[in-house]
């Protein structure tokens, strides 16, 4: 193998993974130890919580291993180490990067290649203020910093499962993504998980809505979206069914409703937009969901959007007052949505 192919399996002794979404930030570090781990799978794993360790401690983990396998120090929550271990991983950093120096003036050929530590660091920072100067100090002493996106607007979130696809040698279609996002869009790592598991379970190429919909029917997370959208989109049989399975698996039929009520005032925004009432900006939705919600208008009036709201304010009022048959009020509120009010 060549030196410079040797390198790039190499991890550098000290990483730090910086801020962004905690599950993205938790994967960064994982994926760090585990290429260590390739190369050196007998490696000691010790992990250290910056608010509670000291530099006694630091220095101990990355002293000599009793088996001479090394040693992977995980250190959580950097943004919380005190001076003493921000100074003794900054001289860690010091003694390696000049043992990485060394090692290469000293190189003549492969053979002489070697790595210059055997024990590695890898700091977990939230992000943020506090502790930012830690990253910086860390990072001039000759630290590797990984910089993690965070996931907060719904543009980064379809860009998060696009990229999941794309590893898997896959592509998803634009509307089953938003999907995706729209269910599990706060729960970064169920929503990774998800989209492998699709790519495991089924072969089509791109993965359709009507995939996802059907894999995510029995999860009581996306029932009131898929209620919602075959109700707006006039498909009372298929919403009706989706209703009473979701709450014969224990689902709460205001959860439902509120769902159901989520995207009439979603399709009023809509007509506001079309009609030049409203600006796109004004509305105040996402970009995505507000482009779908255009292309569920037709058939729409203001009269009917008043109607369906009307019925969903009754059928919540019936739910919430114990009334005897509230799967009456909510399968009514979905019949009468799915005509759009007429």
């Amino acid at each position: 193998m060549a030196v410079s192919s040797k390198r790039a399996e190499r991890v550098m002794p000290v990483t730090l993974v910086v801020g962004g979404d905690a599950y993205l930030n938790e994967l960064n570090a994982r994926t760090v130890r585990e290429k260590i781990q390739k190369n050196a799978p007998d490696a000691e794993v010790i992990e250290l919580d910056a608010a509670n360790a000291d530099k006694y401690a630091f220095d101990e983990a990355v002293g000599p291993s009793l088996f001479g396998d090394g040693t992977i120090v995980f250190i959580n929550d950097l943004q919380n180490a005190d001076e003493s271990l921000v100074e003794a991983i900054e001289k860690f950093c010091q003694q390696t990067q000049n043992n990485e120096n060394n090692s290469q003036n000293n190189e003549s050929s492969e053979n002489s290649f070697v790595e210059s530590s055997s024990n590695w660091v890898i700091a977990r920072h939230e992000g943020g203020v506090k502790g930012k100067s830690i990253v910086t100090r860390l990072t001039k002493a000759g630290a590797n910093t990984i910089t993690v996106p965070d996931l907060k607007k719904d543009d980064a979130k379809l860009n998060f499962v696009m990229s999941i696809f794309e590893r898997h040698k896959r592509s998803i279609e634009p509307q089953a993504a938003q999907r995706l996002v729209a269910v599990l869009g706060g729960k970064t790592g169920e929503l990774a998980a998800l989209c492998s598991q699709l790519c495991f379970d089924y072969d089509d190429n791109p993965m359709t809505l009507d995939i996802v919909d059907r894999y995510l029917l029995a999860d009581p997370q996306v029932t009131g979206f898929f209620v919602a959208d075959k109700a707006v989109a006039g498909h009372a049989g298929s919403a009706v069914l989706a209703a009473r399975t979701a709450v014969s698996q224990g689902v709460d039929q205001i959860a439902l409703i509120g769902a159901l009520a989520s995207k009439i005032r979603l399709i009023a925004l809509a007509m506001a937009v079309r009609n030049g009432t409203i600006s796109s900006a004004e509305a105040k939705v996402n970009p995505w969901a507000l482009k779908m919600a255009m292309r569920q208008i037709a058939g729409w009036n203001s009269s009917g959007i008043s109607k369906c709201l009307q019925s969903l304010a009754w059928a919540d009022e019936q739910c919430k007052g114990g009334a005897s048959d509230a799967n009456y009020a909510l399968e009514k509120s979905i019949m009468i949505i799915a005509s759009k009010g007429n």
